[in-house]
């Protein structure tokens, strides 16, 4: 099974989208390779709850099952690092100086994507790209890459 990590800050919107995205799409293919994501700030969400209400919203719209992402944020570990075949920060401008203050080592081993989080971007124009970056990654790595 091939593992595709996706990193974000809180890893209670975008990461998660991600992750159910790719897990969904993943699964209807029967690939051989699944998505996790965890965060690299995750106390930035705490109390706010499991899952961000726009991520709940993207993919109900999208009729992707939540079962399809974690049930609840989860910091970034060295172990996640080493058991992902590619890792996918993203938002450059926002988590290479976080990987690069938390794991100095993976900074140059990390694809960075530009998905603005809310503050940059509306979900409905954010997801719309994210979902689209995720699906031909999937078929990337299906493809063996």
């Amino acid at each position: 099974m091939r593992h595709v990590l996706f990193v974000c800050s809180g890893n209670f919107y975008r990461s998660r989208f991600a992750e159910a995205v790719f897990n969904f799409h993943a699964a209807r293919l029967d690939a051989p390779c699944r998505a996790f994501s965890r965060g690299l700030a995750t106390h930035l969400v705490a109390g706010a709850g499991d899952l961000s209400p726009h991520t709940r919203e993207g993919l109900g719209a999208r009729g992707i099952p939540l079962h399809h992402t974690g049930p609840a944020p989860v910091s970034l570990s060295r172990a996640d690092l080493e058991r992902a075949l590619r890792v996918i920060a993203l938002k450059e401008a926002e988590h290479r100086p976080l990987m690069r203050e938390q794991f100095p080592a993976w900074e140059q081993r990390v694809e960075y994507w530009t998905i603005h989080d809310i503050d940059a971007a509306a979900p409905a124009d954010a997801l719309p790209l994210l979902e689209q970056r995720v699906i031909t990654l999937l078929h990337e790595v299906r493809a063996g890459g």
